[in-house]
């Protein structure tokens, strides 16, 4: 049996600050991530199934990725939970501003980690993880890789 990986592209906009950074992402700013996925199994061969010849239907990972990251992180803006931007993120909250609070610094990094949780748990048991790639500019990138982790 045959192993293939698999990669979709998704994007989304999302602001975020670095509280306690030195430069200028310290203030709060947004980017146009773009979040590569790629899962690892083994092609479907039963000829009676309807996704025959597929590792996973492109249509199902779109979906998990919906849901746990664009629906949740796409026009939201992500702050450090235990820094003092939870005053102002609770003023943007009840004025109706899509606010995120996460127990980490909300770089790319972090981000990354936590992408990688969210999705992992989703994946049906027969496919895996294999990576993630967050670009936040057209220069910069996080990568997770499940064979480092």
């Amino acid at each position: 049996m045959s192993t293939v990986r698999i990669t979709k592209q998704f994007s989304f906009e999302t602001g975020h600050a670095l509280y306690g950074y030195d430069g200028k992402c310290k203030n709060i700013h947004g980017h146009s991530y773009k979040l590569s996925v790629t899962v690892i199994g083994s092609p479907i061969t039963d000829t009676t199934h309807v996704k025959l010849g597929m590792v996973i239907d492109f249509g199902d990972l779109k979906k998990i990725v919906k849901e746990e990251i664009e629906d949740v992180f796409d026009h939201a803006t992500v702050f450090n939970k235990n820094t003092p931007h939870r005053e102002l993120a609770k003023e943007l909250n009840d004025r109706g501003h899509n606010i995120i609070l996460v127990d980490y610094q909300p770089t790319s990094e972090n981000m990354v980690i936590d992408f990688a949780k969210k999705i992992k748990t989703r994946l049906p048991e027969n496919i895996e993880l294999h990576s993630l790639k967050l670009q936040e500019t057209e220069s910069a990138s996080a990568e997770w890789h499940a064979a480092d982790n």
